[in-house]
């Protein structure tokens, strides 16, 4: 059987395909630069885009089942593609906004809505794995943990869940290897909830120095976002924080009864982490 991972490059396909290498799986991986994907040996890399899914023709060939990452304008290409080439089981990195009723009216929601509802009229088997925020979200405070020793957000006391990227591509790895999965979709999130506060508490433990939470206004974090950002996931991103102030993040177990093995804490993920914020 032959595995075609596609963002395998990312912080959770990466995790996929180490975790079917040590499986036994046959994988293959997709990157627009293979020569740089830096994935381990044994990995068959072919060069493809899942933005442009005409590129996907070869790297699917021979592809039993496939690890899909998120690309809403081109996954109806994917899907034909995939059908043509005999694929039986795709296995989709979602996310936890699209079990929301409003999904459709959010651009994140709809982002994963419209890959997860492709994929489902297709005539392949399907798993909806569903994080929700993720622990390496906080890699983007890195850079002024190293340089100032500083954390600027909005919404200090707004509670999350996040979920370490191993737990996700471990529920992923079993959907794409195990019978059963077909049909589910799978809300993952940690194992505790816990503010930002408390979570820029962890990574200074982990580093070893203190850390200074800096709450921006929602203004404030807005003008900084704008510049990596288009307006509609700011405001989807600030809402989220905003709703999530003293409300108790739901918890699901979901990663403990795939995987047999508990969610790994965030604490756990900031001492795996460590390096990357000096």
């Amino acid at each position: 059987m032959t595995i075609l991972v596609t963002g395998a490059t990312g912080n959770v396909g990466r995790n996929v395909v180490e975790m079917l290498l040590a499986e036994g799986a046959s994988v293959r991986a997709t990157s627009r630069s293979p020569e740089r994907a830096g994935l381990p040996e044994g990995v068959d890399v072919r060069a493809a885009d899942l933005a442009r899914p005409e590129t996907l023709a070869e790297a699917l060939s021979e592809v039993d089942n496939v690890y899909l990452f998120p690309e809403p304008d081109a996954v109806g290409g994917f899907v034909e593609l995939a059908e043509a080439a005999g694929v039986r089981r795709v296995v989709v990195l979602s996310s936890l906004s699209a079990k929301e009723s409003d999904a459709d009216q959010d651009v994140i929601g709809r982002r994963h809505v419209l890959v997860e509802r492709a994929v489902e009229a297709s005539t392949m088997d399907w798993t909806f794995v569903r994080p929700g925020a993720f622990a390496a979200n906080t890699l983007q405070w890195a850079h002024s943990i190293r340089a100032e020793g500083v954390v600027r957000a909005p919404y200090a006391d707004a509670q999350v869940a996040p979920v370490h990227e191993k737990d996700i591509a471990a529920v992923a790895v079993r959907a794409l290897l195990d019978d059963g999965h077909a049909g589910k979709a799978y809300e993952l999130t940690g194992p505790e909830s816990i503010t930002q506060r408390r979570q820029v508490e962890l990574i200074a433990q982990a580093i070893g120095r203190p850390v200074r939470f800096e709450e921006q206004t929602p203004e404030q974090a807005r003008e900084l976002m704008s510049r990596w950002a288009p307006s509609g996931v700011i405001d989807s991103l600030l809402g989220y924080l905003g709703d999530s102030v003293g409300k108790t993040a739901e918890i699901f177990d979901i990663t403990e009864k795939i995987t047999g093995k508990p969610a790994r804490t965030f604490a756990g993920w900031a001492a795996e982490h460590a390096r990357d914020f000096g």
